[in-house]
């Protein structure tokens, strides 16, 4: 039983033949027929009776033809229900950010949105995982904040929706007393020697760590895993070991003891992006959301 099969039956029953059915809702005589057929197919009980050339309605035919435009009213209330929902600006999104990118974009997210008219509300949580894990998170919040090397796979595409905020390089970091320090540029063979702070597996820092190890065909030594880039920084400036620093969603750091040098050889940048569900970018209040997560960027790394 289809609603639109329904809206047949109840059109039947009130404008009493097929061909003024037909021609009320602009489709074949044939079309009405054929779905009053599929209709009674469903049921034991007579719906329609010839009346003459005339097809009228039986008792059950008009009972069901009562309760199918009680449910043909549910469904357009529910519609509109769903239109307002998408069409109201000032409604609550859930965002999730991992760690470096929340620490940058939240506290001046909010702002940017306080300052918006009508005002979304947002509903904020720090989730710092691995970048094949991203995806899944876009189950349980409107918007994931997501990263991924630029020489990695693409996000899936089924029921996944992405939009690039910033490809953001990884600086090398040293220690302002550190030999490598005065140096404008680094290259992979400067620092394969080096003993590190890196991230745990499945993040940007290693896997940078680990192209410099493919081009220098040295392993790496590696001292600490650490994801949280101030606690990096904080390392790194107490001398010993090197690290790796985003250029634009770290600058919250402490940098008065550490150095930040580019790395030429490898490819060092990661993409900061924006996952969501398709549904979510219908409502109006995830895209003044979006924007303002564009212009937070955008003065970041002006």
């Amino acid at each position: 039983m289809e609603l639109h099969q329904l809206q047949i039956l109840r059109e039947l029953g009130a404008l009493g033949s097929v061909t003024a059915v037909a021609d009320a809702l602009n489709v074949t005589p044939s079309a009405v027929s054929q779905q009053l057929a599929a209709l009674q197919r469903g049921f034991r009980t007579p719906l329609t009776r010839k009346d003459g050339r005339r097809l009228t309605l039986t008792s059950a035919g008009e009972v069901l033809a009562t309760a199918g435009a009680e449910a043909i009213d549910a469904m357009a209330a529910a519609r509109n229900a769903i239109d307002e929902f998408e069409g109201d600006a000032s409604g609550t999104v859930s965002i999730s950010g991992f760690h470096s990118a929340g620490q940058a974009l939240f506290g001046p997210l909010i702002r940017a949105l306080a300052a918006s008219d009508p005002t979304p509300g947002v509903r904020l949580t720090d989730e710092d995982v691995a970048q094949s894990e991203f995806p899944a998170l876009t189950s349980r919040y409107d918007l994931v904040l997501a990263h991924r090397m630029e020489h990695s796979a693409p996000w899936p595409t089924q029921g996944i929706r992405s939009l690039t905020l910033v490809r953001e390089p990884l600086d090398v970091a040293v220690a302002t007393s550190h030999p490598l320090a005065s140096r404008g540029v680094l290259t992979p063979a400067d620092v394969a020697a080096e003993l590190w702070v890196t991230s745990r597996v499945g993040y940007s820092p290693d896997d940078v760590l680990r192209a410099v190890a493919a081009v220098t065909n040295r392993a790496p030594q590696v001292q600490h895993r650490i994801n949280d880039y101030g606690a990096v920084a904080a390392v790194v400036a107490a001398g010993g070991v090197i690290g790796m620093l985003p250029r634009y969603t770290s600058r919250s750091v402490d940098e008065r003891d550490i150095v930040r040098l580019p790395l030429q050889g490898v490819s060092t940048h990661r993409m900061i992006d924006l996952l969501a569900r398709p549904e979510a970018l219908h409502r109006r209040s995830v895209r003044v959301v979006i924007e303002a997560l564009q212009r937070v960027m955008a003065r970041l790394t002006e």
